[in-house]
């Protein structure tokens, strides 16, 4: 399957320094997907999230879980969800840290739809020097709103 990231990413509001999805691993369109990540070291937020010892943000977790939701969300060209938003966020966990260097996979999944109300799950791990996925370091169940 060739998935075209920048076109799946096109109805998200989000500008490019603040995407937290670099490679689209699998897409089920309007059911699921898998993404990676990799903390570059570079992105603002980490200079000070923290001085010295920085880790990305549980919140930045949470949103690229659902910046991806909202890529998995895309039925296809002529049924794509438009100008979605987080409008709510259940059952965080952030489970340990994420620093620069690391390569998160993230993974999503639809579990309802309600006109432009998509709710989903997922969660962001670690990936190890050998590209298996490790430990989980967060899990959010969310909702997405938007036009249908």
């Amino acid at each position: 399957m060739s998935v075209d990231l920048t076109k799946a990413l096109e109805s998200l509001p989000h500008g490019e320094a603040f995407r937290f999805v670099d490679e689209l691993i699998e897409w089920q369109p309007g059911e699921s997907a898998r993404a990676l990540y990799l903390i570059k070291g570079t992105e603002s937020f980490l200079a000070a999230h923290f001085p010295g010892n920085p880790m990305m943000p549980g919140v930045i977790l949470v949103e690229a879980i659902a910046q991806l939701a909202g890529v998995a969300a895309q039925q296809g060209d002529s049924t794509a969800a438009i100008d979605l938003r987080l409008a709510a966020v259940r059952q965080a966990k952030i489970f340990s840290a994420a620093r620069p260097g690391d390569q998160l996979m993230i993974r999503v999944e639809i579990t309802a739809r309600m006109g432009g109300l998509i709710q989903a799950e997922g969660q962001v791990c670690l990936l190890d020097s050998e590209g298996s996925e490790g430990a989980v370091v967060a899990k959010a169940q969310i909702t997405l709103s938007g036009a249908g």
